[in-house]
């Protein structure tokens, strides 16, 4: 990981958040047990001061990652992401036309094999199709949609845009092996192009709302380029 400062997007007396690079642990993990560089380590010693994360975000997304700055504060934003008084809002380009909007209501196991209700609502924000042949088709047709997570299960919306047929790009596991390895060889991307654009909620304190953005990445904007999004789009390239 790049030693560059963290973007610090919001920061008042009890709340941090970041700009999460894709890649980057958020905390360490018995799954990558061989990382040493985290999300809390470097915001703690960017800050000087003990940091909290309050929610997670997958390594392989980009995006908003907030932290409290106190335990009182992170027990009461993790009863706040608990009750769903949050709203998150992701960007995603996937495989296929997706519907002009959906809801994906699509239960998810847990580790232990228990069903959990999992509902992500979703709307497309642009369909594109390239002339790039690959398999029977003649075309490449890709989809920039905009997924609000109602539950917070982990790796939700990854799943859930699978479930619906129509996956992530550079998802693994849960994308398209064929289309990775397209995105790989043909473009040089390898970066999973899912990203937690925003978190709205009424701060635990002050109780005013707080709107939190977070731009995308350089490889989800490059990646907007070749795919020819159009940037008459009122989104890009600032999203």
């Amino acid at each position: 990981m790049s030693e560059s400062p963290l973007e610090i997007l919001y920061q008042d007396e009890h709340l941090v958040a970041i700009n999460k690079p894709h890649g980057l642990l958020v905390h360490r993990s018995k799954i990558a047990a061989e990382e040493n560089v985290f999300a809390l380590q470097l915001l703690r010693d960017q800050i000087g001061q003990r940091v909290y994360p309050v929610h997670r975000l997958d390594r392989k997304t980009s995006g908003v990652l907030l932290f409290a700055l106190n335990e009182e504060t992170n027990s009461k934003m993790k009863l706040i992401f608990r009750e769903q008084q949050i709203q998150k809002t992701y960007l995603a380009i996937v495989r296929g036309y997706t519907e002009s909007n959906g809801t994906i209501d699509y239960p998810l196991r847990k580790e232990n094999g228990q069903l959990q209700e999992a509902i992500s609502h979703y709307k497309t924000l642009m369909h594109t199709e390239i002339p790039l042949a690959f398999g029977k088709f003649n075309t490449s047709r890709y989809s920039l949609v905009e997924v609000k997570p109602e539950t917070g299960r982990m790796h939700q919306i990854r799943k859930h845009l699978a479930h619906i047929n129509h996956p992530i790009i550079a998802d693994r596991p849960h994308g398209c092996n064929k289309q990775n390895k397209l995105f790989k060889e043909k473009w040089g991307m390898d970066s999973m192009l899912l990203h937690a654009k925003e978190l709205h909620f009424t701060h635990p304190h002050s109780h005013k709302d707080v709107s939190i953005t977070a731009k995308i990445s350089s490889e989800f904007e490059r990646t907007l380029g070749f795919l020819k999004f159009e940037s008459k789009f009122v989104i890009y390239p600032n999203i």
